[in-house]
């Protein structure tokens, strides 16, 4: 696992990895898109406890 740890860490420290982190905080900044995750969430869980299902 310290692999797969020491690989998001370079990741994270490269030149790539620093425009994806900035991209996901202005994302998650975004009170439309947080309202998206909130819809979505929402619709996991509901499948998941099975109230989102059809009968069939």
């Amino acid at each position: 696992m310290a692999s797969l740890f020491n690989k998001i860490a370079r990741f994270a420290n490269s030149p790539q990895g620093k425009r994806a982190i900035r991209q996901a905080q202005q994302f998650a900044n975004d009170p439309r898109r947080r309202a998206q995750a909130k819809s979505a969430i929402a619709k996991l869980k509901a499948r998941v406890s099975g109230h989102g299902r059809r009968p069939y």
